[in-house]
């Protein structure tokens, strides 16, 4: 790894860290309004926190078992941290008055999160003081020290604990701990996750079917191949326009796309609520340049790129993977500015000292994980996009959650819950939608008794965005898993300086929201779910 690299590495994590990046942190915070009494059994241990010590074996090494003073709202709890071989790091924490529950959350990016920090522990913490019994693993390996993909260059065994090894196993040792101190199995298993943490729901109930009664897999990044690649074919696009796309450009062709497609739904309210409505082509849509590149117009190269990015990644002909849906353009809400900033700056923009971030993931995962062949000085540039999608089989085959078979999760009594942001331009929504529609032709409309989508129009990467985004997907899983109750819409809101600007109801997809001609368009209460 070159300095360059090194460097780039280091910041694009120092702004990862500060961020709760790729999570949507709402789950628990409409709890109180679930159908189901959370507070109607109080279990309490039926020994001393530190004997679970005791239960390290040859592949589990309880390291720490200790009692948590209450702490605010915390209650008091036993904090149990521990290592799976080779190098699985988890914590399991044991509420001393327990509602027969356990809850798990996911991780972020590439993983390596350890459990003491802000996010993590902020997710605990949630559920804690709801007595959940809770649970979260840093796949196999520090971030700290392997940075983004790096922790899988030249080893196997890091690959399939990230992939899928870590989770199911933790969860395994959360249920023995559990039953150990309480002497008594949990009613119900949560898991809940966005970006990758959602990747790592929908692989459970893939893969382990049993694990969890109710998933929440929020903006998963299910095909995850094949959003690296297309992450390096947008960064490659992008970079032969001339003259450079920048945030200026975005704003004109934000401008360009809310003009055509805001009003497709019958209500011009600065929301897309079916960008597959919209027909926005750059190049017949963009106002092109005639004497030369200027601020108000698109060069032939501008625009080529865009559709480019628009149109998906082409290989031997075929789109190997869609394009990104309009909407994403227009400034929003984002974790990466404290001002309203467009969806594509980070994601697709580079900026003056880094590059895009779609271009760094998909960077670091062709140096370290895609190929089993020698990666040494591997250019990442030189990818061969007619060729190259096939050598990456080995690492899609541990990585891809994309398996349409649910039937033994159904079977199981699983109930799962996905969403994803219309205008996310860190992941790509259609992915979700096409995986999604290519499980209904399998299993037929009996997939909504067990499994429903809810997209979000103008929501960023997992939160944030141009429309309303706060939502608690957990509130409604609970009451679908313990009561039969399945979610017929998720009300959501937009939140601004702590003010609720506007409710917007979520439709299962592909149910849309349409107004209904009468009340107030700002609140949720005027919109029914309808057919597209």
């Amino acid at each position: 790894m070159n300095l360059i690299h090194k460097v780039t590495l280091f910041c694009l994590i120092l702004m990862l860290g500060s961020s709760a990046w790729a999570q949507n942190l709402m789950s628990f915070s409409e709890i109180s309004d679930a159908s189901v009494d959370l507070s109607a059994t109080e279990i309490n241990a039926v020994m001393q926190c530190r004997k679970l010590r005791a239960l390290t074996d040859f592949d589990v090494a309880v390291v720490s078992a200790q009692i948590i003073a209450a702490e605010n709202e915390v209650p008091e709890y036993c904090r149990v941290d521990g290592v799976i071989r080779p190098e699985i790091t988890f914590q399991v924490n044991l509420p001393s008055s327990w509602n027969g529950r356990f809850y798990m959350h996911g991780n972020r990016g590439y993983s390596g999160g350890q459990p003491g920090e802000a996010v993590p522990a902020s997710i605990r913490d949630v559920a804690l003081t709801h007595a959940f019994a809770t649970a979260f693993t840093d796949t196999g390996h520090n971030k700290s020290i392997y940075p983004l993909a790096t922790f899988a260059f030249n080893n196997l065994s890091q690959e399939i604990d990230h992939a899928f090894r870590a989770v199911h196993l933790t969860a395994e040792t959360a249920k023995r701990l559990i039953e150990t101190y309480y002497g008594q199995t949990h009613d119900y298993a949560y898991m809940d996750g966005c970006s990758t943490g959602g990747r790592q729901g929908l692989m459970s109930a893939q893969r382990f079917p049993h694990d969890f009664d109710g998933i929440i897999a929020g903006a998963p990044i299910l095909d995850f191949t094949g959003t690296q690649i297309w992450g390096v074919w947008n960064a490659l696009s992008l970079m032969k326009a001339e003259p450079r796309l920048d945030i200026r450009y975005v704003d004109l062709i934000a401008d360009a796309v809310y003009e055509q497609c805001d009003a497709l739904d019958g209500l011009e309210d600065g929301l897309i609520e079916n960008p597959l409505a919209c027909s926005f082509d750059p190049l017949t849509d963009l106002p092109a340049c005639k004497n030369g590149p200027d601020a108000d117009c698109f060069t032939k190269s501008q625009r080529e790129a865009l559709a480019r990015v628009y149109g998906g990644v082409i290989s031997n002909g075929k789109i190997y993977f869609p394009g990104l849906p309009v909407g994403a353009e227009a400034k929003g809400a984002s974790y990466f500015s404290d001002s309203p900033i467009s969806g594509w700056a980070e994601w697709l923009l580079p900026s003056a000292d880094r590059p895009s971030l779609q271009g760094v993931m998909g960077r670091t995962f062709l140096e370290n994980l895609a190929f089993d062949t020698d990666r040494v000085d591997y250019d990442w540039t030189q990818f061969d996009f007619d060729r190259d999608p096939e050598r990456v089989h080995r690492a899609g085959s541990m990585l891809n959650a994309t398996d349409t078979d649910l039937d033994e999760f159904e079977q199981a009594g699983g109930r799962m819950i996905a969403y994803f942001g219309w205008a996310d331009a860190g992941l790509n929504p259609m992915m979700m939608v096409n995986y999604y529609d290519e499980v209904l032709s399998v299993a037929g409309e009996e997939v909504r008794n067990y499994f429903r989508l809810f997209l979000v129009p103008g929501m960023f990467h997992c939160r944030g965005g141009i429309g309303p985004d706060h939502f608690d997907a957990m509130r409604y899983l609970v009451d679908w898993v313990e009561l039969g109750k399945a979610p017929e819409r998720i009300v959501a809101k937009q939140i601004r300086e702590g003010q609720v600007e506007r409710t917007r109801p979520l439709c299962p997809y592909p149910a849309v929201a349409r107004y209904d001609g009468g009340g107030d368009t700002n609140d949720a209460g005027a919109f029914k779910c309808v057919s597209p």
